[in-house]
This record gives structure tokens, sequence and C-alpha cells, in this order.
């Protein structure tokens, strides 16, 4: 059965950035998706369309085609008074260097990187780790089959029974802490969302 569509996918990949592999699933903890439905990057589901079980691939997305350029918009000062939890600065959190979950305005959770404390501020990196990375990926396709209709509707984990965006089905997937599979600073699967921008 060829990958298409509303089909069911398990795959195993390795990702390599700047020489070093940063996410990779094994086929004892493979990546499962429904292709087709954005639940990962546009270019990586048009890379192995069309392939079967037991094909390998190997290409590269370049930054355009991944997560985009470095957005200096997504780089942001908030109040310190923003880190507060039950009237204390949660300090221990500020760290330069550090991912923070941060709530956006539609109320989805986007990983902010802290960049700067000041006295009075803290500089927020918005932008994906991988932004402005070009991507290289390796793996080979394990099982195609076809999604159920139960599947289609709710999301092969259930991930669209709860969803409250509207970006194709694929928020919440596996990049939204469904992993159970090493991953690198945040980012997994070649995971795709719009609902933070």
């Amino acid at each position: 059965m060829k990958i298409e569509k509303h089909k069911v996918v398990e795959l195993c990949y390795e990702l390599e950035v700047e020489g070093s592999i940063v996410d990779r699933t094994t086929p004892e903890k493979p990546l499962d998706y429904i292709h087709g439905t954005r639940s990962l990057l546009d270019k990586f589901e048009a890379n192995i369309e069309g392939m079967e079980p037991g094909d390998k691939f190997k290409f590269t997305l370049t930054p355009a085609e991944g997560y985009g350029e470095i957005d200096p918009s997504r780089i942001i000062d908030l109040p310190m008074e923003a880190f507060e939890v039950n009237g204390t600065i949660q300090q221990d959190l500020l760290v330069p260097g550090t991912t923070i979950p941060l709530m956006n305005s539609a109320g989805g959770i986007v990983p902010g990187k802290v960049v700067e404390v000041s006295e009075k501020f803290v500089k927020m990196d918005l932008n994906s780790p991988m932004a402005g990375k070009t991507l290289n990926f390796s793996g080979e396709i394990l099982t195609v089959r076809d999604a159920t209709e139960k599947e289609l509707k709710e999301g092969l984990h259930g991930e669209y029974v709860h969803s409250s965006c509207n970006c194709g089905g694929g928020c919440g997937h596996h990049h939204e802490g469904g992993c159970d599979h090493e991953h690198g600073d945040g980012e997994c699967c070649g995971g795709h969302c719009d609902c933070d921008k």
C-alpha cells in the first residue's frame, strides 16, 4: 500500500542539523500519523508521498521548507510580572537558554526561550528552535494502512477531540508533549502547527 492522503503511516527517522542528530525515532517506537492532515511539515509529507513499507528515504529541507527563517518580531520583551506565580517571581526559570511554555492569545502553548533577563523585563525568543536551520532527514517507511473513520474524525491519538484551533488538524499531534521517543529542544517529528502565529 502506498502513502497517500488519509493513510496511517508508521516510520522511523533521524533528523540531523548542523552535523548533530537532534531527533530520532526507532522501529520499536516509531512516528505514526495520518498523511495529508498537516500533522508533519508539508515538504516532509511531499517527500515520502507514494512510498511503501520497506522504502528508505533521505532528503534535505531548507529553512523555508521547514520552520522558516528567524523572525525578529517573535523576539519579545515580557514584563517580569508575567513570570509571577502566587505573588512570587519564578527566578529559577529565568535563566538564559531555558525554554518556558507560554500561553498565546488563543490559549495555545508556545515554547519560548529565555534570551536575556533585566531588572524589569525578560527577553524571550518565540521562534522555533529549528527556525533558520537546514533539516536533513533519513529513515524508513514501516507500515501504511487506511485510516478508520474514527481516526479521521478524532485524530490518530484523539488529538482533534480537544483541539481549539483551526490549522488543519495538525495541532497537538506528537510535538505538543505526546512524544515517547528521543527528541531535542522541544521540537519533534517534523511537527507542524501555525496556531501560534
